[in-house]
């Protein structure tokens, strides 16, 4: 039995803009999401003015978009040009166990160094245990913690702050 191919890591492209719309409604979870849960008539657009193609990147398998990790500078702050912030992060289900979103965030990581970042900061749900372990065993730690920041389907949840040195 042959082994899975890997992802291909690659940036988006104004033709993506659908498929990670649609990717963005099916993998919507409160494990991971503070907007209240897409409702139809859908709207393919995903990507803004503050983030379009050149910041995200996009996993395939097999010639089909199963992820993106959305990379943007956290402020439009001269004195914070030195950070990326992860804002966005999603593995279709059926992809996932299959090493796509540890090369996403791989690839986020050494683009950011590539541009000359110095930190990459990010923040995850409190309750979202899997995206936790990925981000820490890449090197991310915890610098912070908003104790019940958001009330997400009648509970509250932490907002966690986590970083890494680039350097």
């Amino acid at each position: 039995m042959s082994e899975p191919h890997p992802p291909r890591i690659r940036t988006a492209r104004p033709a993506d803009e659908a498929s990670l719309a649609r990717l963005d409604r099916v993998t919507w979870s409160y494990v991971h999401a503070v907007q209240p849960r897409p409702r139809p008539p859908y709207d393919d657009t995903f990507f803004t003015d503050r983030a379009g193609p050149r910041e995200h990147l996009v996993a395939e398998l097999d010639g089909r978009v199963v992820g993106y990790v959305r990379v943007v500078f956290p402020t439009p702050l001269a004195s914070n040009a030195h950070v990326r912030q992860i804002q966005g992060f999603v593995v279709a289900e059926e992809a996932r166990g299959r090493g796509v979103g540890r090369a996403l965030i791989r690839a986020a990581l050494g683009e950011a160094r590539d541009a000359g970042a110095r930190r990459m900061t990010l923040h995850v749900l409190g309750h979202n245990a899997p995206a936790r372990a990925l981000y820490e065993s890449e090197g991310f730690v915890v610098e912070g913690v908003l104790r019940e920041e958001f009330c997400l389907d009648g509970k509250y949840v932490d907002d966690v702050a986590m970083g890494l040195s680039l350097v």
